[in-house]
């Protein structure tokens, strides 16, 4: 019976990531610009996760002085997703998801500066790995090929999301993860909201349907799924599942997109995965 629930527990946790890892082709799929995009989102998904906590009777208040902070990582949050998104409209899936997922490792070696805790030098060789996995993604070091900007942007979308991720670690105790997100988008709503007006967004009429998969499929349940398996696995063992993330982004880009990665891209690609997995088990111990 233990076992049947733990198995069970792993596949919800699998299914998590396989709904995540749709933003990869739908950033691809769905032709608008990023920005609205991101806009169309956060307000569904904002719209979703009040219903929801509502529904559950979750109060949506928080504290004065915590509201700086977390207006700052809805901000990184947006940054994140427009400059991921960004990624995935100048490569290709493969690139634009490998490329953020050098987030685990910027995050450990970012945490040291940002939560003042113990530095380890492992982390540097980590680092050096992850390094020479972006070396396999980027074609050649030309500035005006789209596959080196969309690295560039991938990398600094980890950045944002590392640091987003990093400043809200003292929050989550305080707060419910939904509540915490929905205040997030509910930043990026705001700031994106212009764009709507600015930039051409009539797209909507054509493409509301995936739009829709993006905001409650991808972020609003996916994100929910993961945040509750952290009461049924530990950190580490969530973030060694979440290796799967990109990898069944890529499956679904080749059966949806028919995008096939290049043998350059998979090898920078299990450099990246590589390094993620190793800072995960070096945690666990």
């Amino acid at each position: 019976m233990q076992k049947n629930l733990h198995f069970r527990n792993i596949l919800e946790l699998n299914f998590a990531m396989l709904l995540i890892s749709t933003s990869g082709t739908l950033g691809r799929y769905i032709d608008m610009p990023v920005p609205v995009i991101i806009c169309f989102r956060a307000i569904l998904a904002g719209i979703l996760l009040f219903i929801f906590c509502r529904w559950q009777k979750i109060p949506l208040t928080t504290s004065s002085k915590d509201r700086p902070t977390i207006i700052l990582s809805g901000v990184l949050m947006g940054l994140h997703w427009i400059t991921y998104f960004y990624a995935l409209k100048l490569s290709n899936v493969a690139i634009g998801m490998l490329s953020i997922f050098t987030y685990p490792v910027i995050t450990a070696l970012l945490e040291p500066v940002v939560l003042k805790t113990k530095f380890q030098k492992t982390h540097l060789l980590l680092g050096l790995l992850v390094l020479f996995g972006i070396y396999f993604l980027v074609p050649d070091l030309d500035f005006s090929h789209s596959y080196t900007k969309a690295v560039v942007l991938g990398v600094v979308s980890a950045l944002c999301y590392s640091l987003r991720n990093l400043i809200m670690k003292t929050k989550v105790g305080q707060y419910n993860g939904s509540v915490l997100m929905w205040y997030q988008l509910i930043v990026i709503s705001v700031l994106l909201l212009p764009f709507l007006f600015i930039m051409k967004s009539s797209g909507i009429t054509q493409q509301w349907f995936p739009v829709l998969i993006l905001a409650f499929l991808t972020t609003a349940i996916g994100h929910t799924l993961f945040l509750t398996s952290f009461k049924r696995f530990s950190i580490t063992t969530a973030s060694i599942i979440s290796g799967m993330q990109p990898v069944y982004g890529i499956i679904i880009g080749i059966i949806i997109l028919k995008e096939i990665p290049a043998f350059s891209t998979i090898i920078g690609g299990l450099l990246i995965l590589t390094s993620v997995i190793i800072e995960s088990i070096r945690a666990y111990r």
